[in-house]
């Protein structure tokens, strides 16, 4: 028997149980508001299920078994077997607690929870799907909206996903076995990361990207030091290539590229991840209905308090545009969230971190010393490099460096460029620098612990000033 359509009503509707999502729906319910969240899949979203967290498991457990059969010179003989059902078990094991602790947060703070696709009825009504014969749907009216559906992994002509021969990233994160050997199609963060990952896992891994290097949009000086440990994993480049076709090839796949001048190359894996960005989910909220614009790739446009331009509804996260980051979506729904209830809140995009999590790890916030000087500013430049820091040494890990941007002038902090291990942790302290107008002085006089590699944020600010003591002023 179908159950019949059902209405009901709410303050605050939110689409979408992500990192966006859920920390809105958990936000305005705490100020009071009666709150509706319809999640079509799993709570957490893609970053805590298909995404950021299941990535940084593998990216854990890839290092320690990577890192135990490498360190004969640190004294230490070991060849450790890697069991990679064991290792999508126990990443499994750490969403399902992280995931089940989100609903409870949900439940505990008196949000309703629906099962269910929504779309846009009008621009005061959804419609929720629910999944199943049998299930029906009902309407919800609503007040103020949130949509928070996120992003999928982007397709490219010919190289549809089949979770077989062609990977998105969710795939990769929930084989059976680790390949032989991997194409991966682009050199962005994601694919960088994973490549990283199965290069450590023993995977003979070859990166085709259709630019000229490694992730675009970071300097050229925190590329390469990515790429170079990369290559001594044994990662093999080869950029200027556009992914075209493939096909089966005895037990794995041939990937045919074209450059720019129309040759043809061909490579062959078990098996072609493609990691070429992604894509808003859109196409089923029906936002027409609401009259809620998009531009030409399918995002939202919002303004600093995350409304579209209908004014009662609002798009955090991913479904918003870049930067395509789990912390700025959470920032985004907080916003919107106290912004519904009345409350003085606004987004400031400045302070914003990102993180890569290759090896080493990157860690950026605020601005690079040519946005400095585009922006107006007369920017002063530290850098520390980590060949000079004790306790990278001790962790056999001296590739990298850190680089603090102020404004000459007034000393203030603009950004900073981190590469090193732990580069996600130690960014956190320069994005307090920006958001709170610290200056180099205030970063170089806070006294640091010996010995750590936070140590090199302090001389980096120091050496903008002209006296850091571990390192050769300029």
């Amino acid at each position: 028997m179908v159950v019949g359509d059902i209405a009901t009503g709410t303050d605050v509707l939110v689409i979408g149980a992500g990192p966006g999502g859920y920390v809105a729906a958990i936000r305005a319910a705490q100020l009071g508001k009666d709150v509706t969240l319809v999640e079509k899949d799993a709570y957490g979203g893609t970053c805590l299920n298909y995404g950021c967290i299941p990535s940084k498991a593998f990216v854990t457990a890839s290092s320690l078994a990577h890192d135990a059969g490498g360190a004969e010179d640190m004294g230490i003989h070991a060849d450790p077997a890697v069991d990679m059902k064991g290792m999508v078990s126990w990443k499994d094991g750490v969403v399902d607690q992280l995931t089940g602790g989100v609903e409870k947060l949900c439940k505990g703070n008196g949000v309703n929870l629906v099962e269910g696709t929504a779309a846009f009825a009008d621009e005061k009504k959804v419609r929720v799907s629910h999944g199943g014969e049998g299930q029906g749907s009902e309407s919800i009216e609503f007040e103020h909206a949130i949509v928070s559906t996120g992003s999928r992994p982007l397709q490219i002509p010919h190289f549809e996903f089949d979770g077989e021969y062609v990977l998105s990233s969710r795939d990769a994160l929930d084989l059976d076995s680790v390949p032989e050997s991997l194409v991966v199609g682009g050199a962005g963060y994601i694919g960088m990361e994973l490549s990283t990952v199965f290069a450590k896992l023993g995977t003979d891994v070859t990166v085709v990207e259709m630019l000229d290097d490694a992730l675009p949009g970071y300097e050229d000086d925190v590329a390469r030091v990515v790429r170079k440990r990369a290559e001594e994993l044994g990662v093999e480049f080869h950029f200027g290539e556009a992914a075209q076709d493939w096909e089966r090839m005895g037990d794995g796949i041939t990937v045919r590229t074209e450059n720019e001048d129309g040759e043809v190359s061909e490579f062959g894996g078990e098996k072609v991840l493609v990691a070429v960005g992604r894509t808003p989910v859109t196409d089923s909220l029906d936002l027409d209905a609401a009259g809620v614009e998009t531009d030409e790739k399918g995002f939202v446009p919002t303004d600093d308090r995350a409304r579209t331009n209908v004014e009662h509804i609002y798009a955090v996260g991913d479904v918003a545009g870049e930067p395509m980051l789990a912390h700025k979506a959470s920032k985004e729904g907080h916003v919107a969230a106290e912004h519904i209830a009345g409350e003085p809140a606004a987004l400031d995009y400045q302070s914003v971190p990102a993180a890569v999590f290759t090896d080493p790890e990157i860690g950026t916030v605020g601005m690079t010393e040519k946005e400095a000087e585009e922006a107006g500013f007369e920017p002063v430049v530290g850098q520390m490099s980590l060949r000079a820091s004790g306790r990278a040494l001790t962790m056999n890990e001296s590739e990298g460096f850190v680089r603090v941007v102020a404004d000459g002038p007034s000393g203030f902090v603009l950004g900073a460029q981190i590469v090193a291990p732990e580069a996600s942790e130690l960014i956190a302290e320069m994005a307090l620098a920006v958001e709170m107008g610290a200056t180099l002085e205030d970063v170089a006089a806070t006294i640091h612990v010996h010995p750590t590699l936070s140590e090199a944020v302090m001389e980096a600010a120091a050496n903008a000033m002209g006296s850091a003591i571990h390192t050769l002023n300029r």
